[in-house]
């Protein structure tokens, strides 16, 4: 099964509708980097990792893994080259959204993605998709209340995150959280398909999560509901 599957007409036409009145570069990944953070709402596919770039754009939500797909398709859709990082993050990333027994089942270091793009001959890193506008500031705002460096899918222990896109200053969600690095890959099957993957869990952990993962998706959900109620009593 190919994840970033570009040639779906639901992902090229949602590029094309994306991109066709865009004339730069630029502007074409800033379209797609705002529809993917924004229009994509952060939340845990039942599926795990395994979802198509065409199932992520149905379901409007996704994860690191599932957007980063999403982000990858997307690009290669309309002719942006691309690619997918792939590494090793920190289990306390989800800290504050997994709790209790979902939290301990999850292994110490998690597999966890981001995009990168070619410009003008160099690699240009992007993570800030990952965390809708809302959900972040809501995430920021618990960090703060709990004085913790990690947690709310978030990551601001070296330094202060954020979501904007920058082609000038790479600027990170989750990077901080990275311990170990796995590699670039054009197709996101092909890092599933190999040792390095983490996130392989066994059939008693899959139904772990598949029981929980509802719960937990109504946490970030409350999260995010908590930063617009927020908002309108300004």
């Amino acid at each position: 099964m190919i994840l970033a599957d570009y040639n779906n007409p639901i992902v090229k036409n949602k590029a094309i509708e994306l991109t066709h009145n865009k004339d730069s570069l630029t502007d074409k990944i800033n379209a797609i980097f705002y529809y993917v953070r924004d229009d994509i709402k952060f939340a845990f596919p039942k599926e795990g990792d395994f979802v198509q770039a065409s199932q992520t754009i149905k379901y409007a939500y996704g994860q690191c893994n599932t957007k980063a797909t999403l982000f990858l398709a997307l690009c290669k859709s309309v002719g942006i080259t691309a690619r997918i990082h792939f590494s090793l993050i920190d289990k306390n990333i989800q800290k504050g959204l997994f709790s209790g027994i979902a939290f301990w089942l999850m292994p110490k270091e998690i597999s966890h993605s981001w995009i990168e793009i070619e410009m003008n001959g160099n690699w240009i890193k992007i993570d800030a998709f990952i965390n809708d506008e809302k959900f972040y500031k809501a995430g920021r705002k618990a960090l703060k209340k709990k004085n913790w460096e990690v947690g709310y899918s978030i990551a601001c222990s070296k330094n202060d995150s954020s979501i904007e896109l920058s082609f000038d200053t790479e600027k990170f969600v989750q990077m901080d959280a990275v311990t170990e690095d796995h590699g670039v890959f054009d197709e996101p099957m092909d890092y599933f398909n190999s040792s390095k993957y983490q996130n392989r869990p066994n059939t008693f952990k899959i139904f772990i999560y598949k029981l929980l993962i509802g719960g937990i998706n109504e946490k970030v959900k409350t999260l995010r509901n908590s930063c617009e109620i927020a908002y309108l009593k300004r």
